[in-house]
């Protein structure tokens, strides 16, 4: 996959990055072709070995459809319950490295299902707000809205998902 400067790229569990530089980089003495990436969420810059950007999920914003879909997902609150925090952890941190937009929405579900039941610790509420500005952007961008207007639609579902009577295990 080659991508150009100027084009907007997901780099998986920072959000939405803009290519701003195509170059060589020297390290330990020998020259490699980078992307040279500015993350829209804090300004700041990563770069990316150009023969890498595969292997570590640089992809390209997401279709409409998907997002449309995601957001849907995001309203019907569809995960699994999730077990002991360690397991959770753990698997929400794989599920957000893979930069996924249907897995950064099972984080936000399944964390926001915990956040109703107790107080999150520090680690996943930082988790769960990173996978809420992740969604955010990438929404923002596909859909040519604003970060902010997009943010406060998701904290909106969120927040009618607390009003609702927890569902059962089977």
């Amino acid at each position: 996959m080659e991508f150009q400067v100027g084009d907007k790229v997901v780099y998986p569990s920072q959000g939405v990055t803009v290519i701003e530089e195509i170059g060589e980089e020297d390290f330990g003495g020998m020259s490699i072709e980078c992307y040279c990436l500015r993350m829209l969420s804090t300004d700041s810059r990563v770069m990316v070995p150009i023969r890498n950007a595969e292997r570590v999920g640089l992809r390209y914003l997401a279709e409409p459809g998907s997002v449309t879909e995601s957001l849907r997902r995001l309203k019907a609150n569809e995960v699994a319950h999730s077990g002991d925090w360690k397991d959770r952890y753990k698997s929400n941190l794989e599920r957000l490295k893979t930069g996924d937009l249907d897995e950064v929405v099972d984080v936000i579900i399944c964390l926001a299902e915990v956040a109703r039941r107790k107080t999150l610790s520090f680690r996943e509420r930082k988790m769960f707000d990173q996978a809420q500005q992740i969604l955010a952007y990438e929404i923002a961008e596909v859909e040519s809205r604003s970060v902010d207007e997009v943010s406060a639609e998701i904290s909106a579902i969120i927040d009618s998902h607390a009003d609702q009577p927890e569902k059962e295990e089977d």
